[in-house]
């Protein structure tokens, strides 16, 4: 049994009421809900929010029935895990035991279909404790991330004893992206944070990656959802 699960707290700085605002047609966070709802693998889905307004609109699309997010969970500083644990524990005093739970950030609506299968059948394969999507950073600490010294020079970040002069010398990192996680109930409901397990990656494509965080990724979004669109890989609203 898999619970779907989005995360939709009111307040933005970056961009204010960015969740339920209008992006082609549809409020932003429902590019991740209908794919929740449209899922064949899916089971359940909840959204958590202190939104009065999403948390109602969550309700007439089909999502289960949890409350609003407790205040301590709904502050700019609260851990995602720990919303994590809260919705899943609301949610399987409902439902009984969950065998996966699978968030998607609803501010992360460039994911297709295809990442979240992938998400799952990776989960299936492997038996992490968490798929975690990532995508292969543009940057690097390795070679062209730099920090200043005590004398306000510049140094390389994480300088390696023979030094890197090409990218393709340097070790890979990744950036963690909001596009699919798949975390197993057990390790959700006893550990204390994101990373005490065993996490592994599922590398999605960068130009599927962006996440809303400032006007300058809304606009960005914006013209790439479009293309999407566009090219049949979307539904319009």
């Amino acid at each position: 049994m898999i619970i779907g699960h989005i995360g939709a707290r009111a307040g933005s700085k970056g961009v204010p009421n960015k969740n339920f605002r209008m992006l082609h047609g549809k409020h932003l966070i429902d590019w991740s809900l209908d794919q929740l709802i449209n899922s064949d693998r899916v089971d359940h889905v909840v959204v958590s929010t202190d939104s009065p307004e999403m948390y109602e609109h969550g309700l007439k699309r089909g999502c289960l029935d949890i409350g609003l997010r407790p205040a301590e969970l709904a502050t700019d500083t609260a851990a995602k895990w720990d919303v994590w644990q809260h919705a899943l524990g609301e949610v399987e005093k409902q439902t009984g035991p969950a065998d996966a739970f699978l968030d998607l950030d609803c501010t992360s609506p460039l994911r297709l279909p295809e990442d979240i299968n992938a998400g799952l059948d990776l989960f299936e394969a492997e038996a992490p404790d968490m798929v975690m999507s990532c995508c292969e950073s543009r940057k690097n600490p390795y070679f062209n991330m730099l920090e200043t010294d005590a004398d306000g020079g510049l140094q390389v970040s994480k300088p390696l004893p023979h030094g890197v002069v090409a990218r393709q010398q340097a070790p890979m990192v990744y950036d963690h992206v909001g596009l699919v996680y798949v975390v197993k109930p057990s390790y959700l409901r006893t550990a204390t944070r994101l990373f005490e397990g065993h996490v592994i990656p599922l590398i999605v494509p960068n130009e599927r990656s962006l996440d809303v965080d400032s006007p300058f990724d809304w606009d960005v979004i914006e013209y790439l959802l479009g293309k999407q669109i566009a090219d049949g890989l979307r539904d319009p609203a």
